[in-house]
């Protein structure tokens, strides 16, 4: 298990295949947020960190984390 910090915002999270599930778009307490298929406006600001978590965001908690690299989020299952 990984943990999740705030310089993984706008990170794109992945499912175990290595499918795109969305665009971090905030983290709390190791918590990730997640926008599914962001629309590309919205990708490119959370590509910047400029985003936040709304309503339509996807909880994944850290549990769920398998691994992170420079631009993505690995999920040990699918959500």
């Amino acid at each position: 298990m990984a943990t999740l910090t705030t310089e993984d915002e706008g990170k794109f999270l992945v499912d175990s295949e290595g499918e795109q599930l969305g665009v971090i778009t905030a983290v709390d307490d190791g918590t990730a947020y997640v926008e599914p298929d962001p629309s590309i406006p919205e990708a490119i600001i959370q590509a910047f960190g400029w985003g936040d978590a709304d309503a339509d965001d996807l909880e994944v908690p850290p549990a769920a984390v398998d691994t992170v690299t420079d631009e993505e989020v690995r999920v040990s299952r699918d959500l």
